[in-house]
């Protein structure tokens, strides 16, 4: 193998480790993903040897490693919102001081108006919903009629939903994109979501066809700077879609951790020049949106297993970067996200062990980091840990 530069960002979308200052604002006062998902009899000793339960705030509720093997930290959003959008951005970067456009009580008349214009199909539904009792309530009825599920949630997005045998996968899509060109200036939400499903009522299942049309990023992202300079972007999972592929040069689809972590795998066995950035959605998707804390427990288990894997595949000079984007607790009421702080664990095989990074101002060092690891000026919004981890 050649002496390539790789850096691994994985992020375990809604893995939170407890409410932030400020998460009363948010409806989310109380709010620990991850202590609801080791109180429902989640195991993780791959993460707790890097160090997770040595993060500021983690001693309150439960043990540290005595001697962790990475480095660790805890960040926190400067970002005003909790959603995947923003989250992302932040990682790369990008603060964004103004939230994006939410609707709890659904989308007004002249937005559905123009939707139902532009597609000529109906609408149902237009509120916050489930996106699994939505298809309980609504979905016969838009199979007798072709009309579209149009719902949100509280975060910023506007999805649609439709049978895939009533609509087919492509056409959905056309749907979206003419949604996204609709969302723009006070109206810009920060995802429209494609939600195809099948099958028969009672027992609609959502398929694996689901597509994210972002908004672009406030302003270039680390992603930006990178491929500028030549270096991959390979984005797994979400990452093409959350930011509308802006910055990365190659685009793996998943259909699940399982799926995701198996991609990963791959390119931790092939050689290339730069940042592996991944999303595993399913914690928030499957399990923290539907408040099902044992899934989210077993989920984390499984990737915590992966985790060793994936340590002893990488290689001397190779980083590896774990964080979240925001919190689903699935132990508290809410079915939607949770203001928290995120994890930050560092390891290679060249990390100064133990290192507290303590609580960050901002997602954005971690693209402060990314960049410094590459060797490229930061032009990001936040500020590289990357000496504080490395042996001096």
């Amino acid at each position: 193998m050649q002496n390539n530069k790789r850096l691994f960002l994985i992020v375990l979308d809604s893995v939170g480790i407890g409410e932030m200052p400020d998460a009363a604002a948010f409806g989310d006062a109380g709010s620990n993903t991850v202590r609801a998902a080791v109180q429902a009899g989640a195991k993780l000793p791959s993460l707790k040897k890097l160090g997770l339960f040595n993060i500021d705030g983690m001693d309150s509720w439960t043990q540290g490693e005595e001697q962790p093997i990475g480095a660790y930290g805890r960040m926190t959003e400067a970002s005003q919102g909790k959603d995947t959008t923003i989250g992302h951005w932040e990682i790369a970067g990008a603060i964004s001081p103004k939230p994006l456009p939410t609707y709890p009580d659904g989308f007004p008349p002249e937005i559905i108006q123009r939707f139902e214009q532009l597609t000529g199909r109906k609408v149902l539904c237009n509120k916050p919903y489930s996106g699994t009792q939505l298809l309980l309530d609504y979905g016969r009825e838009h199979v007798e009629t072709g009309a579209l599920l149009v719902y949100t949630s509280a975060d910023s997005v506007f999805q649609v939903a439709a049978h895939e045998e009533v609509v087919p996968v492509e056409q959905l899509y056309d749907y979206c994109r003419m949604a996204r060109e609709m969302l723009t200036g006070d109206a810009a939400v920060g995802r429209v979501i494609a939600r195809p499903f099948v099958g028969d009522y009672p027992g609609y299942v959502r398929t694996a066809n689901r597509r994210d049309f972002s908004l672009l990023p406030p302003r270039p992202t680390m992603l930006n700077q990178l491929t500028e300079a030549g270096y991959e972007c390979i984005g797994i999972g979400k990452i093409y879609d959350i930011f509308a592929g802006s910055g990365i040069t190659q685009k793996i689809k998943t259909g699940s951790n399982a799926d995701g972590i198996r991609r990963t795998m791959e390119l931790l066995e092939n050689d290339f020049d730069g940042l592996c950035f991944v999303n595993l959605v399913d914690f928030d998707m499957v399990y923290g949106h539907r408040n099902n804390a044992p899934g989210y427990a077993k989920a984390l288990m499984e990737f915590d297993t992966a985790l060793e894997e994936m340590m002893e595949m990488m290689d001397g000079d190779d980083l590896l970067l774990i964080t979240a984007d925001h919190g689903c607790d699935p132990s508290t009421p809410s079915t939607d996200h949770s203001r928290e702080y995120t994890p930050l664990l560092a390891w290679s095989r060249k990390i100064k062990p133990g290192a507290n990074l303590g609580t960050r101002k901002t997602f954005a060092d971690i693209g402060a980091t990314v960049l410094d690891f590459f060797g490229l000026e930061n032009n990001t919004e936040g500020e590289s840990f990357l000496a504080e981890i490395y042996q001096p």
